[in-house]
């Protein structure tokens, strides 16, 4: 398509090199037209030394002629000034064409770094993202130009690597359960003294599979819709209590919590903000279920939720098994659980993901510490919203959904 776009173009067209090349032309011959109307007007002047004569003087010329001194002025200043047009005009023709080639050339070796730019940009596609233009010229706008542009490769190519990975671990997520599923149906329908308690057993790892499977599909399309939304793009913005979502994801851990005789502490005043509900109730259920499934028995979960004029918290955090603080900001990539990428682990490894898009789609940020002996506390702060508050939510672990996923 580019080429055949450079062969649509006409032969003469308005490119920069030509337009800054005709602009310096146009100064460039304006000034050398003044000049010689300059010249001509002082010359005209200079030469009238006759008109403080009296009438009838004379003058004797070298030839031995006498003529009148005021037509003899005349005569001298219209020859020198037709001379000075002349002679002037040529100068001027001169000096435009060498002006306008010279501009020509140096407008031309001006924009070599912008057909640089444009050459690569013609060459970049997904397997050429490692080319850059690495301008060594001088330090002005072209050099701040082609530094732009080498950045914003640098970006990209580091959202195609990031696109990459993500792909080939949602695949694997995907063919893990579909494998397990198909295995399980081969090797029960090539038993043929299968009994209905093998059928039984192969349908209940079946469903498992299946949930599994359409658990990350789930989170998949949580994932994409909270990044789409990202930078407050919001398609719903309805007025939400954060501490109410906090209370429905508590009910739905309740059973996980007291099967690992946790320490459940919550501290919930209202947080009015202003967002998707959905996208805001996943985000404090993942929250919730990843504090109760990386903890451990008799161990401890604390949550609060607090609100000024300007912001509102979210602060969950569990003791559990530890994480070292460099390791932290990978727990925000997709397919990470505590440090570790995907195999013997639990989850899908997109929660904390969710976590993040979903704070960038509502404009506010999430942070995590590591805590001394094991256990994360994950601070999420959105702005607060500009209406009355609503009644806090009640403290209570009760039953009730969830799908939140890490």
């Amino acid at each position: 398509m580019t080429g055949h776009l450079r062969r649509g173009r006409p032969w003469l067209r308005p490119t920069l090199r030509l337009r800054l090349t005709l602009l310096n032309g146009v100064l460039l011959v304006g000034a050398g037209a003044i000049l010689v109307l300059l010249a001509w007007l002082l010359v005209g002047d200079a030469l009238r030394p006759t008109d403080e004569l009296h009438a009838g003087n004379t003058v004797v010329l070298a030839n031995g002629e006498t003529m009148d001194a005021r037509q003899w002025q005349q005569q001298l200043v219209h020859s020198a000034s037709r001379e000075l047009l002349a002679k002037g005009l040529v100068a001027l023709l001169a000096i435009s064409v060498v002006g306008v080639a010279g501009a020509y050339a140096v407008a031309g070796r001006s924009l070599r770094s912008l057909h640089r730019v444009t050459s690569t940009a013609r060459r970049l596609g997904e397997e050429t993202l490692d080319q850059r233009i690495r301008y060594t010229g001088t330090d002005d706008e072209v050099a701040e130009l082609a530094d732009t542009f080498d950045a914003m490769l640098d970006r990209i190519g580091e959202a195609f690597e990031a696109q990459k990975r993500f792909v080939a671990n949602a695949s694997h997520e995907l063919r893990t359960p579909l494998a397990v599923m198909r295995t399980e149906i081969d090797v029960t329908l090539a038993d043929d003294e299968a009994d209905v308690a093998e059928l039984r057993r192969m349908g209940i790892v079946v469903r498992d599979a299946s949930e599994r499977a359409n658990g990350l599909v789930d989170a998949l399309l949580v994932l994409a819709r909270s990044e789409a939304q990202s930078g407050g793009r919001l398609g719903r913005k309805l007025p939400v209590d954060l501490a109410d979502g906090v209370s429905a994801a508590l009910s739905a851990v309740r059973v996980e919590a007291t099967r690992l005789k946790l320490e459940v502490v919550t501290k919930l005043d209202p947080a009015p903000v202003v967002g998707d509900p959905g996208l805001l109730e996943r985000l404090a259920g993942n929250l919730v279920e990843n504090a109760v499934r990386y903890n451990h028995l008799h161990g401890r979960l604390w949550v609060r939720t607090s609100a000024d004029a300007e912001q509102v918290c979210l602060v969950v955090g569990n003791t559990g098994f530890e994480v070292e603080q460099v390791d932290v900001p990978g727990l925000f990539e997709p397919f990470r659980r505590g440090g570790r990428e995907r195999t013997g682990a639990r989850g899908s490894g997109l929660g904390l993901s969710i976590v993040r898009a979903v704070c960038d789609a509502h404009g506010g940020t999430v942070n995590a510490v590591a805590q001394p002996g094991g256990g994360l506390e994950v601070t999420v702060t959105l702005p607060a919203a500009r209406t009355t508050p609503v009644l806090a939510a009640p403290a209570a672990v009760g039953t009730g959904p969830s799908n939140a996923v890490r």
